[in-house]
Order: C-alpha cells, then sequence, then structure tokens
C-alpha cells in the first residue's frame, strides 16, 4: 500500500512538472512570437517614417528616380549617387536607433514593376516594402528595407530571459531528480530497517520463551536446601523476561501498525472495567516503588467500541510512563468524565514532568526526552507513539499539559457508544 502511495506521488509529480515545464515552453514560444510581431511592427513604421522623410525632399527623390529609370536590361537597378545613399543610411539609422533595433540591415530604391516581379523570389532575406508617390515618376519609388537576420533582434530583447529560463528549468529537472532518487533510497533503507526489527524481535522471542520455562521450572521443583536462594534467581528471570518480552511485543506492535498489519477486532465494553483491569496489573509495580492509585470513574457513559487488547496496552503504557518517572511515591490519579459525545479519560502524575521544548516530540517514534548522560529509566521510546496511534485508530484524541517538576496529565478522548 505504502509503495503504492510512493508510486502515485512520483507519477503524479512528474505529470505537474511536465506540465510545467510544457506551460513554460509555450510561454516562452510565445513571448518569442510577440517579440516577431513586434519587430514586424517596428520595422514598418521605420520604412513608413523614412519613406515620409523621403517623399518631402523632392530633389533627391528626382536624383534618385533618375537613377532607377536607367535600369540595365538583365533587370537589376542601377544604383543611385553617394550622397543619395549616405543620406538615406542616415534616416534609416535615425529612426531605427529611435525605435531600438540595433541589427544589420539594407536597402533598395526601386521601379514598382521590379519589386512585384522581385518580391516573390527574388529576395530570400527579411523584406519590407514601401511606396514613395512624390515625384516625377507617376508610379512614384518603392523603398525596400532588407534584414538578413531578424533573430538577432529577438534574442536581444529576451535571450536573457530565454537563457534564464533554461537554465531554470534544468535545475528543477535535476533537483526533482535527485529528490525522486532520494525518496526511494530513503523507502529502501526504512523498509530494510523494519525488516531489521522484524527479524531481531522474532529473533529475541524464543530465547525469552526458552528463559520463561526455565524459570518456572525451577520455582517449580524446589528440592535443595537452597530453594528460598534458587527461588529468589527464579523470580529476577521472570521479571526480567517479562520486562524484555514486554519491549520485543512493542516492537513488534508498532512495527505491524506503521505497515497496517493491524486489524483492530472491536467489540462493545465498559471502559471503567477495563481501567480497573489494567490498575490491577500495574498494583505490583506501584506497590514496589510505595505508591498509589486514585480512580474516580465519573462518566455516566462509558462503553466503547474498540479494541479492548490493544486499548489495554495503551493504557498499560500511559500509566507505566506515570509511574517511572515519579521520583518517590508516585501518584497517579485516574478520572473520566463525558462531553460531547466522548468518554474523557485523564491520568495524571505528579512525575518529574516535560519542558515545553520536548512535548511536541513526546508522540514521535523512538523519541526519549534527553536526559544527558543519565539513563536510569529504559526503554525504546515506543509507548507513547504505540498509544496514539491506537487512539487513532479509534477516531479518539489524546493530549498532554506538563510542567517541568510538577507533573504530567495525559487527555484521551474516545467516541462511546
Amino acid at each position: 500500500m505504502r509503495n503504492n502511495r510512493t508510486n502515485i506521488f512520483i507519477a503524479f509529480s512528474s505529470i505537474a512538472l511536465l506540465s510545467l515545464l510544457a506551460i513554460q515552453v509555450n510561454w516562452i514560444l510565445q513571448t518569442a512570437k510577440i517579440k516577431s510581431d513586434l519587430f514586424n511592427e517596428k520595422a514598418n513604421i521605420v520604412l513608413a517614417r523614412t519613406a515620409e522623410a523621403l517623399a518631402a525632399d523632392e530633389d533627391m527623390c528626382k536624383k534618385i528616380e533618375a537613377c532607377v529609370d536607367t535600369a540595365n536590361p538583365t533587370g537589376e537597378a542601377s544604383e543611385i549617387g553617394k550622397d543619395e545613399v549616405h543620406k538615406l543610411d542616415s534616416l534609416f539609422k535615425h529612426y531605427m536607433n529611435f525605435y531600438n533595433i540595433q541589427i544589420q540591415y539594407s536597402f533598395v530604391v526601386t521601379k514598382p514593376a521590379f519589386l512585384n516581379t522581385q518580391n516573390g523570389s527574388g529576395f530570400a532575406n527579411l523584406i519590407y516594402n514601401k511606396r514613395v508617390d512624390e515625384g516625377i515618376n507617376a508610379n512614384g519609388l518603392d523603398l525596400k528595407l532588407i534584414f538578413p537576420d531578424r533573430k538577432q533582434f529577438i534574442m536581444a530583447e529576451m535571450g536573457g530571459m530565454f537563457i534564464a529560463s533554461v537554465i531554470l528549468i534544468l535545475v528543477v529537472l535535476i533537483l526533482f531528480w535527485r529528490t525522486v532518487l532520494a525518496l526511494i533510497r530513503e523507502k529502501r533503507i526504512a523498509y530494510q530497517t523494519t525488516e531489521f526489527l522484524n527479524n531481531m524481535t522474532h529473533e529475541f522471542k524464543t530465547p525469552l520463551t526458552n528463559i520463561g520455562l526455565a524459570g518456572k521450572m525451577i520455582s517449580r521443583d524446589m528440592t535443595s536446601p537452597n530453594d528460598n536462594k534458587v527461588k529468589h534467581y527464579a523470580e529476577i528471570i521472570l521479571i526480567e523476561n517479562e520486562k524484555l518480552s514486554h519491549q520485543v511485543e512493542q516492537v513488534l506492535s508498532m512495527t505491524a501498525l506503521e505497515r497496517g498489519e493491524i486489524s483492530l477486532r472491536k467489540s462493545v465494553f465498559n471502559m471503567h472495567s477495563l481501567i480497573e483491569d489494567v490498575v490491577k496489573t500495574m498494583s505490583l509495580q506501584m506497590e514496589d516503588k510505595q505508591g498509589h492509585f486514585s480512580f474516580s470513574p465519573e462518566a455516566n457513559k462509558s462503553e466503547i467500541n474498540g479494541d479492548k487488547s490493544h486499548l489495554s496496552n495503551a493504557l498499560s503504557n500511559l500509566i507505566d510512563n506515570a509511574i517511572k518517572y515519579s521520583r518517590v511515591n508516585p501518584e497517579v490519579t485516574i478520572c473520566t468524565s463525558n462531553t460531547d459525545h466522548q468518554l474523557v479519560v485523564t491520568i495524571a502524575d505528579r512525575g518529574i514532568g516535560i519542558d515545553k521544548m520536548h512535548q511536541a516530540q513526546l508522540f514521535d517514534k523512538f523519541f526519549r526526552v534527553p536526559t544527558g548522560d543519565l539513563h536510569d529509566v529504559k526503554g525504546f521510546g515506543l509507548g507513547l507513539a504505540y498509544a496514539k496511534k491506537i487512539i487513532d485508530l479509534h477516531d479518539g484524541t489524546i493530549c498532554l499539559q506538563s510542567e517541568s517538576g510538577k507533573g504530567t496529565t495525559f487527555t484521551m478522548t474516545i467516541p462511546y457508544v
């Protein structure tokens, strides 16, 4: 299931990124088209303004027309005088600078008939034409502006933006690919870690079972004079075996919950009865620390539909923490109440409390409040993460209120029947 979610995430991310890149490329092409249209407009304006200036100078028009009328038999126009060329070139430069066109160009002045015969196939470059109507010739003159490469203007206008866009697209593609590779690598490491924990805990269960069985056999068959001493050792074996078995079960349960392999077996039961059973189970641990429980079942509606075994384990973890993190003579108060179709269970202690800086991480898997080099409280940091996961699966919530040195209160809510 999780692999499918990851594959779907990668697929949707790839589609979204490719769509974004397609939009970016289309935007660049549209911008290039706009720049091309702008160039055409500017070129036509430059040609029109130059033609107007030429038409206003009758002497110049006459001289140019005189040169153009002497076309040679091959159809090519005769060259006009250097002064006329210089004047026309000055006009073109002036207007091209005014409209910010900084590329190479050339121009030709011809008779209209010559232009019409050559417009379709005589020039391979980009050509703009304009009729000059003044002058001796009744048909006027045709002024032609030629650009060898319009791309120079377009690249000059959007070159920086185009290069930046290409670089950003490449950077995004590289980062996305590296992110996907990192995600796949992290998933593989997480899977291997999970498999290791599963194998480790399963390997522990067999020797634990054998140790527990040996301890029971020793305590059952007492025939030597040192029966009391052997019995004491057997009790130590059984107690430590129980602790280690509990830790192994926690790791197995948490791993199974993370992988979605545990299905809740729900039934309707009374939460007050479950709390009393858990308190009885934890009473020996409380007596060993010379503490006491206080249970106030104040909820009028205490029946819930849930998994009795998992909720019992979750409550045991909360109460076990309340006992372990109390310095001396632990006092644990358990209360129930009803609010908004919810059964509310609070578990309060007067222990060492939790700093606010660590409270947000308290329900994270493997997290334990830092205590420096002191490790007087044992555990894997799974108890609260397991409890939260179980309560979440019951559509409930769990939160805490704590202050360093003044104890902690856990509040869990579960819908009642």
